[in-house]
């Protein structure tokens, strides 16, 4: 996952609804009261609206099957007529152990693959083998499970090696190695670049690409575990900026030789650099040739200024060319890998944002020349896929509008872009094997939940679910979505949530709440604004709570993102004082009465907007801090500081314990002690500056707690956060 996941305080951005007019009068409650625990909770109280659930396209088939009262429906999207049923008396009749309907992971014309016990089942349903099973065995300790359907064959991991199973054998040895240093099979260089995975099937099934990444040089981190007697250390591999990294590899596995063998790597034990020494650059994005004989590595250099995308030969493991470059002088960040459209190895789909925005471009892998598909003057956000006959190219974008995104169909062979989805909001789509028909599913601040099968040739739409307002019946506050203009002329986007009895006359506290980092987007057009909804409760305590996505934020193009690098912080906090001038200019804003809370990236916001801007906030909560940047690890740090050693200036202005002494209200520092993505170090490094300096803050520890509390403890955490607010915005 992208590290905003990690940095991100995740909370959930549904449930709320919009409302345009404020009037000047009071609004009579509805029947309910929201609290704070239903606001917390409310994914287990039914407080969201009902999504499709289960849903997947039959592969090779223009039919889909969803799960729906206890049991899984398939239809087929022509006709729109129900062609079978998967309930538990089906299951029953060949797995009488079942209790319920097991989870279907894959589905075939015939076939259709689910788990259960460690165990990969592929059942025939249907046709004239209808009853088979074939049962693939893993150990029930077996982690990153990768199935391929055509190898007929599971690739997984235990602890920090890697093996096949099969129909015959539970555990054949890909990787096994006794050193913990090494880890083969996971994702490496802390999930970045778009990096989720380290198990990669060539397109056929015959090979299994992996990461393996060597921590030896990088250091432990320890982490405390309270709950044995006496308590222990448990150490993490965490690089820190300007230190020692990871070393990573791809190998790849011969299913039919039982052979493994490293990408030009034969003769030595890793990547070298020009002058013999471990290269610790980044190796990202694995793309498998259409034909299986090659492989390709997008490489950035550990500036990450500098990408090659280096083309390996499967038979000979030897590196044969670099087919083309990306350079920039901030950064450059490959986060998709290349798409084939056919078993025509020249010609090969590629994502960029080189131009400023991220768009699709058609690669002629002989020369390496570039032809865009897209020329949008808006980011591509995601890759959704291609119709089986290689036409068409499926994505989803923002559109002229920021907050919201929406479907795209793009001709390959003339580039030809057609828009799908023509409601305003947030729309996803899953796109059919023939590219006939996608799933487009969508909310906006007026639409809870919609699901509808769509034509993408006659953009004919089939409704399959609408939800209604799970919290029509209870009093929420009332939402609007605006625009500011930064400093520097760019469009600001922001959302005020005001209590649901608003008086214009009367003067209101306000809490503002920040991100303000790469990779994250707070607001949006889709159900509740992309608000948490303890901020409904929060307005109706008598609130203004306020958020602006300013410069460094996602989703508004690589210009608008990377005017922070070197100097994490700056920007983001002069757009965020906009949005403090926009909220003192308001009649019915108390001016005096201003708070700020954040989590991560913004709990780093949180705390260098009230220590370097004293006198602007009454109240501060910073959960899970960034205090100093050099402690934060190294993929992402160095990407958007460049190292301690390359920036030192950027790295000491942003330092925070430096401006404890400037500290002029009430700061409260939260942080989960087994963190390993903000380590606590940052926080107790902040308690103990302010006790050199003789300052007196609050600092408040989440016992065996990572980077996010959650479950039932974070509604402790939200009352924590909130009370605190509310005692000390006097």
């Amino acid at each position: 996952m992208k590290k905003f996941l990690s940095l991100l305080f995740i909370s959930v951005f549904f449930t709320s609804y919009s409302q345009d007019d404020f009037d000047d009068v009071e609004v009579p409650p509805s029947n309910k009261e929201l609290t704070l625990n239903d606001a917390v909770l409310g994914y287990y109280k039914g407080l969201y609206p009902e999504r499709l659930r289960g849903f997947q396209w039959v592969k090779g088939k223009d039919s889909y099957i969803y799960y729906e009262d206890g049991k899984y429906l398939m239809r087929n999207a022509a006709t729109n007529k129900q062609e079978f049923t998967f309930d538990l008396d089906f299951f029953l009749k060949d797995f009488v152990q079942f209790k319920r309907v097991p989870t279907i992971q894959e589905i075939h014309e015939n076939e259709l693959i689910f788990t259960k016990n460690g165990a990969v089942v592929i059942y025939t349903f249907r046709g004239e083998d209808k009853g088979n099973k074939t049962v693939i065995i893993t150990p029930k300790q077996a982690t990153n499970r990768s199935f391929n359907y055509k190898a007929q064959a599971v690739a997984y991991t235990l602890d920090n090696n890697l093996y096949l199973a099969t129909t015959r054998k539970s555990k054949i040895k890909i990787v096994e190695n006794e050193d913990k240093n090494i880890v083969t099979g996971q994702a490496i260089h802390r999930y970045e670049f778009g990096i989720s995975k380290g198990i990669f099937w060539s397109p056929d099934g015959n090979y299994v690409a992996f990461y393996q990444k060597d921590e030896t040089d990088v250091a432990d981190y320890p982490l405390l575990n309270i709950n044995s007697t006496p308590g222990s250390l448990s150490s993490i591999k965490y690089p820190m900026a300007g230190q020692k990294s990871e070393y990573g590899k791809v190998g790849v596995y011969n299913l039919k030789k039982g052979r493994t063998a490293f990408l030009g790597l034969i003769k030595r034990k890793f990547y070298l650099n020009s002058g013999g020494k471990k290269d610790d650059h980044y190796l990202t994005n694995v793309t498998w040739g259409p034909n299986e004989e090659k492989i390709y590595i997008a490489e950035v250099n550990r500036d990450q200024n500098h990408m090659w995308f280096n083309e390996y030969s499967v038979k000979g493991k030897n590196k044969i060319r670099t087919v083309f470059e990306e350079k920039h002088d901030k950064w450059v960040e490959p986060e998709n890998s290349g798409f084939f459209p056919t078993k025509n190895a020249n010609t090969m789909l590629w994502m960029s944002e080189k131009d400023g925005f991220m768009n699709l471009y058609k690669v002629n892998m002989k020369n390496g020349s570039w032809t865009a598909l897209s020329n949008f003057k808006f980011p591509i956000t995601s890759y959704i896929g291609m119709d089986d006959a290689g036409k068409y190219a499926f994505v989803q974008a923002t559109g002229e509008d920021g907050r919201e995104k929406h479907l795209y169909k793009i001709e390959i062979a003339s580039g030809t872009v057609n828009q799908l989805s023509t409601t305003a909001g947030t729309h996803s789509g899953q796109i059919s094997s023939s590219g006939n028909y996608m799933l487009d599913s969508y909310s906006s601040t007026t639409i809870p939940y919609m699901a509808e099968v769509l034509n993408t040739s006659t953009k004919e739409k089939m409704l399959l679910k609408a939800s209604s307002n799970p919290l029509s019946e209870y009093r929420t506050a009332k939402m609007e979505l605006g625009e500011l203009t930064s400093k520097s002329g760019e469009k600001l986007f922001t959302r005020m949530f005001k209590p649901s009895n608003f008086i214009a006359s009367r003067k209101y506290p306000v809490l503002i709440y920040v991100y303000g980092g790469p990779h994250a987007q707070m607001i949006t057009n889709s159900w509740g604004g992309g608000a948490s909804m303890w901020m409904h409760w929060m307005a109706n305590q008598g609130y203004i709570v306020y958020t602006v996505d300013g410069r460094g934020s996602a989703n508004r193009g690589f210009n608008f993102e990377n005017q922070i690098h070197r100097q994490i912080g700056e920007v983001e906090m002069e757009d965020q004082l906009t949005g403090v001038e926009y909220l003192k200019s308001l009649t019915y804003v108390d001016s005096k009465r201003l708070a700020v809370h954040g989590w991560s990236y913004g709990g780093f916001m949180t705390t260098s907007l009230m220590l370097r801007h004293p006198g602007v906030f009454t109240t501060a909560v910073a959960g899970g801090p960034v205090i100093d940047w050099k402690w934060y690890e190294i993929m992402y740090g160095e990407r958007y500081m460049d190292s301690p050693q390359e920036n030192p200036k950027g790295y000491k202005k942003n330092s925070l314990m430096q401006y404890v002494k400037n500290l002029d209200g009430k700061l409260l520092t939260i942080h989960g002690t087994v963190d390993d993505v903000v380590v606590m170090q940052h926080n107790l490094a902040l308690v103990k500056q302010s006790v050199t300096d003789g300052v007196q803050l609050d600092f408040f520890p989440y016992p065996m707690h990572p980077h996010n509390v959650r479950g039932k403890d974070r509604v402790h955490l939200m009352t924590k956060v909130l009370n605190y607010v509310i005692e000390n915005n006097k």
